[in-house]
């Protein structure tokens, strides 16, 4: 398995399995629609990459192991360790919450003209909720989850399963606090991060309306 691990990071790092690399497997495969794996390693070397084209780029990797990177390695220091997780767990995780921070705070609040607190950590163990606005005694609970974007294409797939299994969770909110969960999606701009899908904005307002009118 550590292996594995050290084949795919340094193949992935020098992009040894890149298409210019290895040509258009995916495509290629549709195009073969193979029933076996022999007839598909029979297609692609006739067609799409020779035998000995990945087999150069083996070697490449094992040179790329074997002198690269164990020369990295050794430069490695026991403090260069220490320095890299307390800046993982320190650093980044701060810079993370700023980041949602800002992006709930300014944005939202801003949009809102209302204040957005944090849930309590029981809120977020039992209910799913990130932050929360109060109207009178009621309450409105907030998601917030970070989606990513792959050549302009927004990857959602994972989030719109996990929304799925929380639902659950959102209705207790609803039966207990009187307000509706909302899912809020941020995407990076540049170096920003911003609300993907806006509508909600809409929607949080159409619900702080109806808490205020009951």
């Amino acid at each position: 398995m550590a292996k594995e691990w050290i084949l795919n990071s340094v193949m992935n790092r020098f992009q040894l399995n890149f298409k210019r690399n290895v040509g258009p497997t995916s495509e290629s495969i549709r195009n073969c629609a193979p029933k076996t794996v022999e007839e598909w390693r029979e297609y692609y070397f006739s067609n799409v990459k020779p035998k000995e084209h990945i087999e150069e780029l083996g070697k490449k990797l094992y040179t790329k192991i074997t002198e690269v990177i164990q020369s990295e390695v050794q430069e490695v220091t026991e403090q260069d360790c220490i320095d890299y997780m307390m800046q993982l767990v320190i650093d980044r995780t701060f810079d993370g919450y700023q980041t949602e921070i800002t992006t709930v705070y300014g944005i939202l609040q801003k949009e809102l003209d209302v204040k957005i607190e944090s849930a309590p950590d029981d809120w977020d163990r039992l209910f799913n909720v990130d932050f929360f606005i109060k109207i009178k005694e009621k309450y409105i609970g907030l998601q917030i989850k970070p989606v990513t974007s792959t050549g302009g294409t927004i990857q959602l797939p994972e989030i719109f399963k996990e929304k799925m299994i929380q639902e659950e969770t959102h209705k207790k909110f609803t039966e207990v606090f009187g307000g509706k969960v909302f899912y809020i999606y941020s995407i990076k701009a540049g170096d920003k991060k911003e609300i993907y899908n806006k509508e909600i904005i809409e929607e949080i307002k159409e619900e702080i309306k109806r808490l205020q009118n009951t």
